[in-house]
């Protein structure tokens, strides 16, 4: 059995029990333990598993990573959909983009076009990308995560409430049919809000957070004008996106 066949049944025993051992799988697969501990070790590393003593958990849909351990998962995807997102761009446009490590990659890219555009952002990550660089930026004011990176709160929805923007680009924690879903209730107030305020509402987000469904739904699928991914969503997810006219680009 291949490995991303090996993978994909382990993602499918745990749909059906929420723990898996390294021993039973390496008997099914036919194959040694060592192979079986790579596959886990490398879901874990994508955020899809809980590395466990002697096997794997499924993650619980109302924790994920902190912003610095997510920023080296898919790390070579993340950078490829931040490059495409940041073509979406044009000379003075007003962006509105919230706290995420998708959307660092996406300010990186976008700092080094040198395009003179407003940011208006709650992530330290992505002011810090763009600091110094043609874009003016303006951070938004509310409670600091470090965790996160960013900052959150009643203050920080009042204040991006004064603003329009020509586009928004929000991440999540996942993607589903009913549209994309995030971990941190904050977190999801304040993409809602970003949403509200921009004319072209644009989800950045890597293939391996497909059909992932977690605490909270930020908004309908319809809500967002474009996804920007790695891979093209196969399936019901495929099939939703396109009912819900969301435009696709997917990075090269």
């Amino acid at each position: 059995m291949k490995k991303p066949a090996r993978q994909a049944r382990i993602l499918a025993e745990l749909a059906a029990s929420p723990t898996v051992r390294i021993s039973h799988l390496a008997d099914v697969f036919g194959v040694s333990t060592e192979t079986v501990r790579r596959d886990i070790d490398e879901l874990t590393r994508k955020g899809l598993v809980d590395r466990t003593y002697g096997g794997a958990a499924i993650r619980p849909i109302g924790s994920q990573p902190g912003v610095d351990a997510r920023e080296r998962i898919a790390v070579a995807e993340r950078a490829r959909i931040g490059r495409t997102a940041a073509a979406l761009v044009a000379e003075s446009d007003v962006l509105m983009v919230d706290s995420g490590s998708t959307t660092a990659q996406f300010a990186r890219a976008l700092a080094a076009t040198g395009r003179p555009v407003t940011v208006i952002t709650n992530s330290l990550g992505v002011a810090a990308e763009l600091a110094g660089r043609a874009a003016r930026v303006v951070l938004c004011p509310g409670d600091l995560s470090g965790r996160e990176r960013g900052v959150y709160g009643p203050e920080t929805i009042a204040f991006l409430s004064r603003f329009h923007a020509d586009i928004a680009f929000i991440g999540a924690s996942g993607l589903t049919d009913e549209g994309p879903t995030e971990v941190e209730s904050r977190a999801s107030w304040v993409k809602r809000t970003m949403l509200d305020r921009a004319r072209r509402r644009v989800l950045l987000l890597d293939a391996t957070k497909f059909d992932e469904a977690h605490l909270e739904v930020v908004c309908p699928l319809a809500r967002l004008t474009d996804l920007v991914t790695d891979q093209p969503p196969t399936g019901k997810l495929g099939r939703a996106l396109a009912a819900a006219g969301t435009r696709l680009t997917v990075a090269d």
